[in-house]
């Protein structure tokens, strides 16, 4: 019986607990065909409707206000950079931001510096909101994936880039 009661419990606590975690997901992806490194933010639209209400007093609408989405939008540009190893900064340019299902994106963008060994990144939105908010940044076009996970105090994580093999003769 006391097995039952815990199950039941768990089981009507769940869908509470099921969106506690606060996280988003970025893409920064290195395009040889447009010498752009890309950069996409996802955020869980749920997440920016509470963020927009603590960011913007008022009443703010992320779903269906334009100035809301671009206020929303220049917010995250604003705790995101980019630079080279050697503390370069990478000037990213807005690209856009849009609503996709159940997910708020924003893009920017920068020119690939020739002979680029890695990037440093800081990532920190909305983790000024939600000091428990977690950012992984995958890190695509240079060889293997690179994950960096911006998580409590971490301000600064870097991705080096293995070295070209030589070619075979």
């Amino acid at each position: 019986m006391r097995f039952l009661l815990i199950t039941l419990a768990l089981l009507v606590a769940a869908p509470a607990m099921a969106h506690q975690l606060k996280a988003s997901v970025t893409t920064v992806l290195f395009n040889k065909r447009t010498n752009n490194i890309e950069l996409m933010h996802r955020f869980y639209l749920h997440d920016t409707e509470h963020a927009v209400e603590h960011l913007f007093p008022g009443s703010a609408d992320i779903i269906s206000n334009k100035e809301d989405q671009q206020r929303f939008a220049d917010y995250i540009e604003s705790h995101v950079a980019l630079q080279t190893l050697d503390g370069q900064p990478l000037k990213l340019q807005e690209v856009g931001a849009q609503i996709d299902g159940k997910f708020f994106w924003v893009y920017q963008e920068a020119p690939i510096p020739k002979d680029i060994q890695g990037i440093r990144m800081s990532h920190g939105a909305l983790r000024d909101l939600w000091p428990a908010q977690v950012n992984m940044v995958n890190v695509e076009g240079k060889g293997k994936v690179k994950t960096l996970h911006f998580t409590q105090d971490d301000t600064w994580l870097e991705a080096r880039f293995e070295p070209l093999a030589a070619s075979s003769n």
